[in-house]
């Protein structure tokens, strides 16, 4: 067992260039402040479904009959079924990971937790799955915690469920 919280992270956040432009997103305070403290779970929810890098963008939706989709933004590919069966499976197995939190990347189809879907906000279909399954975990996106209050509350949430799983 680790003596450090473990934190689901999207990996782009951690400097890995696994973004659609196959660029990354790498957040210096979660690399080199949190990241000594914390064992990093990270995920791609894209490139692990099989979307490869670099890709097409993709966009949340709606179809004729309401239902949510993701399509690339470009092709039109629906690959809804393909997102929605990975983030499932996945968060089963980040459900058993023992985490103690995850940082979404903000503003992806997949990871964020308020983006566009048509005319409305919505999560992603990675980040709808992940908070389902994983209820009660301490969840951010690092446009949270870019405020420094939000930023070490999340972290006091962390701690605490690092806590409690290793007193269990």
């Amino acid at each position: 067992m680790s003596d450090r919280p473990r934190i689901g992270v999207s990996a782009c956040l951690l400097g890995e260039r696994v973004r659609y432009d196959g660029r990354d997103k790498r957040d210096a305070w979660l690399v080199e402040v949190l990241g000594p403290r914390v064992e990093w779970v990270p995920v791609c929810p894209e490139v692990e479904a099989g979307l490869g890098t670099p890709r097409e963008p993709m966009t949340l939706g709606r179809d004729t009959g309401g239902r949510l989709v993701l399509v690339t933004d470009r092709v039109r590919d629906d690959l809804t079924r393909t997102m929605s069966e990975y983030s499932i499976g996945r968060a089963a197995e980040l459900a058993a990971a023992h985490l103690d939190g995850y940082v979404l990347k903000a503003g992806s189809p997949s990871c964020g937790l308020d983006v566009p879907v048509g005319n409305e906000r919505g999560m992603g279909l990675f980040a709808t799955a992940l908070t389902t399954q994983l209820e009660g975990l301490p969840v951010a996106d690092e446009r949270e915690l870019a405020d420094p209050d939000w930023r070490e509350s999340f972290v006091d949430r962390v701690y605490a469920h690092f806590r409690r799983r290793t007193r269990a």
